[in-house]
């Protein structure tokens, strides 16, 4: 499963500044620890995603997701019928693979929104800039896609997991690069 690069040690729930609907975690015995909200955990799972989708790490992709993951793509926003749709975290490995055919990657994580959030369930969205460079006859081209993904995520042993990934392309531009 992928972590990102930080030590973190015990950890317990406590309630922020007596504002129940912001979860957070005390990191550490330490009564006056630092205190990671659920929110920044989700935050970091979606960074996540996309940081090993720029690093070509597929495993460290679908570690991301449960067991039993819903993945829907939608290629036109606009169009209620999905392009793609898959059941399981085994499922994404081929989708992951085929970044594989670009040259370079960098999927730039906007803004993100939770919109539900209890102990162990939160729905959100996030928006996403994906830049793919291809390589052809020695010439590069630039794809970038606007994305939205509709998530919704579950706790699994303490870790934030996607159980399902909605992602809508709403426009893609193609053009040169030099």
């Amino acid at each position: 499963r992928w972590r990102k690069p930080r030590m973190v040690a015990r950890h317990q729930g406590v309630v922020l500044q007596n504002r129940p609907e912001i979860q957070c975690l005390r990191i550490g015995n330490d009564p006056s620890g630092i205190f990671v909200s659920s929110q920044d955990l989700l935050r970091e799972l979606v960074e996540a995603y996309a940081h090993c989708a720029d690093r070509r790490d597929a495993n460290g992709q679908m570690s991301l997701f449960t067991v039993d993951t819903h993945f829907v793509v939608y290629m036109n926003a606009k169009d209620p019928t999905p392009s793609m749709e898959l059941h399981s975290r085994d499922a994404l490995a081929p989708v992951f693979a085929d970044l594989n055919k670009y040259d370079a990657t960098t999927h730039f994580v906007g803004q993100s929104t939770i919109f539900t959030l209890t102990d162990d369930r939160a729905t959100g969205e996030a928006y996403c800039l994906a830049h793919h460079v291809t390589v052809e006859g020695g010439k590069r081209r630039l794809m970038v896609a606007s994305l939205r993904y509709h998530d919704t995520f579950v706790k699994i042993d303490g870790a934030w997991l996607f159980s399902e990934r909605r992602l809508y392309v709403d426009w893609i531009d193609e053009r040169p690069l030099s």
